[in-house]
């Protein structure tokens, strides 16, 4: 399963491909997972899954089996695939930009994905679960070409060992110096704030949620902890569900008998019940 997982390009049996933007001579696709019952005139949540890696490499097989789970819930469900430094040669300020530009794809053809505009939730693991966030809160950072009037923000996050504070600015005694904010700083095409979701924290953000492992060794658990401490008091939705001693990448699927695969589903299922963008299980969809 593992391996699978981290295949490029990505095989994804049962998923209709749609390229949702050209750049650089690429075909950036998004994978998509469709209900069974699923039929154009729809109405129905949407959840967009962007996977880890670093921003350096990934595919976006990572999240196939959250994609057919939320499928299966009901949910239009995508794997998105976005430029890499290994592949692309881009900065993280690129990947920003193609991860708004998915979101902002899937709004402008709900009509025709059977989608609720107002409905697209951003998912994704590390760095993955960090082009998420932004999607969320970030603001700029648009490919130029796009049509603007159409919004590129999602409207709830689900965030798997996210990458949430890229920036010291404002937080020295907070955050231990990481080894790798240097180089860090090559790797975004950008100044650390401008893509840092935590320096982007403001009232009337969207709702999200956050997995994370109490023993994260690449993304410190402490700074999940802040952000979403600062999320709270700044008036907004932001649930942060420790997962005592786990490690980076433990929710997914392959890992440690699944366990934490599927209590990070249970709960991010019963989260979007609770924020009105599912029925409760054995309830027909809204």
């Amino acid at each position: 399963a593992e391996v699978g997982r981290l295949r490029y390009p990505p095989e994804m049996p049962g998923a209709e491909v749609k390229v949702y933007k050209k750049v650089d001579n690429v075909d950036l696709k998004l994978y998509i997972y469709k209900p069974a019952d699923w039929k154009p005139a729809d109405r129905r949540s949407a959840i967009v899954f962007f996977f880890g890696g670093g921003w350096q490499s990934g595919s976006p097989a990572q999240f196939r089996p959250q994609c057919e789970y939320f499928a299966g819930r009901g949910m239009v469900a995508m794997a998105a695939d976005y430029r890499v430094g290994s592949r692309h040669n881009v900065k993280v300020a690129d990947c920003v930009a193609d991860a708004k530009s998915a979101i902002r794809w899937v709004r402008q053809h709900a009509a025709e994905l059977g989608v609720d505009p107002q409905k697209i939730v951003a998912s994704g693991g590390s760095a993955g679960g960090h082009l998420a966030a932004c999607t969320v809160m970030v603001p700029d950072l648009e490919a130029p070409e796009e049509d603007h009037t159409i919004s590129s923000q999602a409207n709830a996050a689900i965030l798997f060992n996210p990458v949430l504070i890229l920036s010291r600015e404002g937080l020295k005694d907070h955050v231990p110096r990481q080894d790798w904010e240097e180089r860090l700083r090559e790797r975004l095409g950008t100044e650390p704030k401008a893509v840092s979701p935590y320096h982007h924290i403001r009232a009337g953000l969207p709702p999200m949620i956050i997995f994370h492992g109490t023993a994260d060794n690449t993304v410190p658990f402490e700074t999940i902890r802040l952000f979403a401490e600062a999320m709270k008091k700044a008036g907004n939705r932001c649930e942060l569900v420790p997962f005592e001693g786990a490690a980076h990448g433990f929710f997914n699927f392959g890992r440690g008998d699944n366990l934490a695969y599927q209590k990070t589903l249970e709960l991010a299922d019963e989260f979007l019940v609770e924020i009105g963008f599912l029925a409760p299980k054995g309830e027909s969809q809204p």
